[in-house]
């Protein structure tokens, strides 16, 4: 059966004005219910949050949308995507809501489906929003496809309804030490390993060893997006009176996992070494993860590691 429920781009003046009434309501009951949380008056600021957006919304590419869902003739809820046709085809799902009145039987799939095909018809190729950890929001989107994958620069929770087409994936070392995938991957890595995500010191602590060359990033992308890292962190050994390597930060993004990517990584890593005059590549690992480092190459075993740590 056709989907009845359809999009509807708010144009006029009105329509635009209605929009952001809308979603200030939305902020305010379902986002931020709590007058004293610390983000509310950000995004209800015209002068900040407001400015932000429609400064994308009027750009000439990957800009955003201020979007309704209609059904019956009325307004039944809202959506803001951007669509990023410049880079990956990703489309991010920045804000979703149904109003309260239309929820329940299914309307919020139907919204989102419609959303979906929406996005898909104007270039997007995969979708990816932020969940915010919402247990609820976690299984709407679940039933609708979408897989948790990660987390942002800012280290909140994302989800990707993954991408179907087969774009090969190229690895190359990072260039920018203050490009913000590095941060989202970082983020992914440490949430996984049980670690919180980097505070805005440690990001540029991070930031400035690599400039200074102690630590080398390979990065593994998909077009424009980096779906996974690995780094080599120098250091000097008097074993062999020359430079030697640290692998660490080996992270893939979980919906591009079993893909290669793993093997590509670490061959690179792995190359720059040679080329680098880096006489050993050295891994510390948990005891389940030494068949996965074995079959990548670290096949000689060095005994048993220990560490102290302030």
């Amino acid at each position: 059966m056709e989907n009845p429920i359809t999009i509807r781009e708010a144009v006029t003046e009105n329509d635009v004005a209605t929009f952001w009434e809308q979603l200030h309501i939305y902020y305010k009951r379902d986002i931020f219910p709590d007058p004293n949380d610390e983000d509310r008056e950000y995004f209800l600021s015209d002068t900040e949050y407001r400015a932000h957006m429609q400064k994308i919304h009027d750009r000439l590419q990957d800009r955003c949308y201020y979007l309704f869902f209609h059904l019956d003739g009325q307004d039944i809820g809202f959506t803001l995507p951007v669509i990023y046709t410049s880079e990956d085809g990703k489309c991010f799902v920045m804000e979703y809501c149904v109003y309260p009145e239309y929820r329940g039987n299914g309307t919020g799939k139907k919204c989102a489906k419609a959303l979906l095909d929406w996005a898909k018809e104007n270039g997007a190729l995969y979708a990816e929003l932020n969940y915010g950890g919402d247990v609820r929001r976690e299984h709407f989107w679940q039933s609708l496809g979408f897989v948790k994958n990660g987390f942002d620069e800012w280290g909140e929770p994302l989800m990707i309804l993954p991408p179907e087409d087969e774009i090969s994936f190229t690895v190359e070392v990072l260039n920018d030490p203050t490009d913000w995938q590095l941060l989202k991957l970082e983020n992914g890595f440490k949430k996984e390993i049980g670690e919180e995500s980097l505070t805005e010191e440690k990001q540029k602590q991070l930031q400035q060893a690599i400039k200074e060359g102690k630590i080398t990033f390979f990065v593994a992308k998909r077009g424009y997006r980096a779906v996974g890292m690995c780094s080599v962190a120098k250091c000097y050994s008097t074993f062999t009176c020359s430079d030697t390597g640290v692998y660490e930060d080996f992270y893939i993004e979980p919906a591009f996992r079993n893909r290669g990517i793993a093997r590509k990584l670490t061959k690179m890593a792995q190359t720059w070494c040679k080329e680098n005059n880096i006489s050993s590549l050295t891994v510390c690992c948990a005891p389940c993860d030494e068949k996965i480092y074995q079959a990548l190459g670290f096949d000689i075993g060095l005994g048993t590691t220990f560490a102290h740590i302030e």
